[in-house]
């Protein structure tokens, strides 16, 4: 009897993983199918002109959705800390739903003028909110459904879904370019993947209504609900607060270097074909996809530390080398190889830095915890990484930049030796813990 209450127990918590992983993916495509498509849609939101002007406009207004991310995680994580985890995931999907529809449906500049890049703004703030208070609510969410022993892995899938959806976007961007011509693309078929994206993210609305709330949120106390949330209660945390901030900006800058600069690098410095660097970035993501899982299982027997201090290290020692091997390879495998290395190295930061952000804040405070220092930190680090890199280049000093990856890394490094064990002294498995020796001790002094 007991083995088949368990195996019901499994099954629902895998249920719900997938609910909320399925989401987070729905919530990074919409978010990625803005960037892929700028090149189609750019001349519709802003006046006829140089095309080089209007992909500016589009992507100052990626960045102004950027700097909503934070915004999002204040709001986003006080409501999840203080109406539940799966209050504040079901509202946060159906903001991005309703952004992804805007952009669908807004007429071109042609037809309403200034109004069209107003709107376009306004849409991208929306987004950026809901992105921002996904990360948070989705890392918690994500960890206290896990069970234990199993959180490493569970959570895992934060990045899996979130590099996921970056693929799914990238995809269906090839499949329209085979189905449509480049006129019909620029004039309607853009749109399609918004259309996509908005639909996903309804249908997820309705996935995620039937989520089961997380036990830890369920049975916290009344005190606990009466300071749920709030920046002063998160403040009296102030070393869980500066070891996010340390735990995010070296990872930051590497993911996103390794990642999303990378593809730039190889067209722009090394000199490979666009269609062959596609097809490497495509793979390796895909690869590096696997990995977050099994990185995650890994860090349930043997610790998260060890796989953060193992991206310390060779993040700083190999992130020079790499770039400066690549730098003077024009053959693709080899360049796929490097890519591979440097992303097997930042699987020690993102295969669990979800699940070590979320053992170190109570429930109360978990959700805004772990969303607004990592948001603020990836807003000012990872967000920037890219312009540095291109700014470098561009005065003829890209070299440095391989120099500011290796430091930041570096400067994470200090926080991965400094830092406890975190499966050892988390806040989730302490307060579960306080919940069974309670419920051992009930019946007991009630007999006596």
């Amino acid at each position: 009897m007991s083995q088949s209450i368990e195996r019901a127990k499994a099954r629902r918590i895998t249920g719900n993983i997938f609910k909320g992983s399925v989401g987070n993916l729905i919530e990074w495509y919409d978010w990625y199918v803005y960037s892929a498509f700028a090149v189609y849609f750019s001349a519709e939101f802003f006046p006829k002109g140089d095309p080089t002007s209007q992909l500016l406009n589009t992507a100052a207004i990626f960045a102004v959705g950027f700097l909503m991310r934070p915004i999002g995680s204040l709001l986003m994580g006080r409501y999840a800390d203080r109406h539940g985890r799966r209050a504040a995931l079901t509202l946060s999907i159906t903001v991005m739903a309703g952004g992804s529809l805007i952009i669908a449906c807004t007429p071109s500049y042609s037809t309403i003028g200034v109004l069209a890049p107003i709107i376009l703004v306004l849409a991208r703030l929306l987004q950026g909110l809901s992105l921002g208070g996904e990360y948070g609510t989705s890392a918690t969410y994500l960890s206290e459904m896990a069970g234990s022993g199993r959180r490493g892995f569970y959570s895992s899938f934060q990045y899996v879904t979130l590099v996921a959806g970056q693929m799914v976007a990238l995809g269906v961007q090839i499949i329209l370019q085979q189905i449509l011509s480049e006129p019909d693309m620029k004039s309607w078929g853009w749109r399609i993947p918004f259309v996509i994206g908005a639909m996903g993210a309804l249908a997820v609305l309705w996935l995620r209504r039937t989520m089961d709330e997380s036990e830890q949120f369920s049975k916290m106390g009344s005190e606990s609900r009466a300071n749920a949330g709030t920046v002063r209660a998160l403040m009296k945390h102030p070393k869980a607060v500066l070891t996010v901030v340390g735990l995010t900006l070296g990872g930051t800058v590497a993911f996103y270097t390794y990642t999303t600069y990378l593809q730039k690098f190889m067209v722009n410095t090394v000199g490979l074909h666009k269609e062959v660097v596609s097809w490497i970035n495509f793979i390796a993501l895909l690869v590096f996809v696997v990995l977050q899982p099994l990185a995650g299982m890994l860090s349930d027997r043997i610790g998260r530390r060890p796989l953060l201090i193992s991206f310390g290290i060779l993040g700083t020692l190999l992130t020079v080398p790499l770039f400066l091997i690549m730098e003077q390879t024009k053959n693709p495998i080899v360049a796929f190889l490097l890519m591979m290395a440097g992303l097997i190295i930042v699987t020690g930061y993102t295969s669990i830095n979800a699940i070590v952000k979320a053992e170190l804040f109570p429930t109360e405070i978990r959700a805004l915890g772990v969303g607004l220092p990592y948001a603020l930190t990836v807003a000012v680090f990872g967000g920037t990484a890219e312009f540095i890199a291109l700014w470098l280049k561009s005065i003829g000093a890209e070299s440095l930049f391989y120099f500011y990856v290796a430091a930041c890394i570096a400067l994470s490094f200090i926080t991965y030796w400094r830092m406890d064990e975190s499966s050892k002294v988390s806040h989730i498995e302490a307060e579960l813990g306080a919940e069974n020796t309670l419920a051992v001790r009930e019946p007991s002094s009630r007999h006596s």
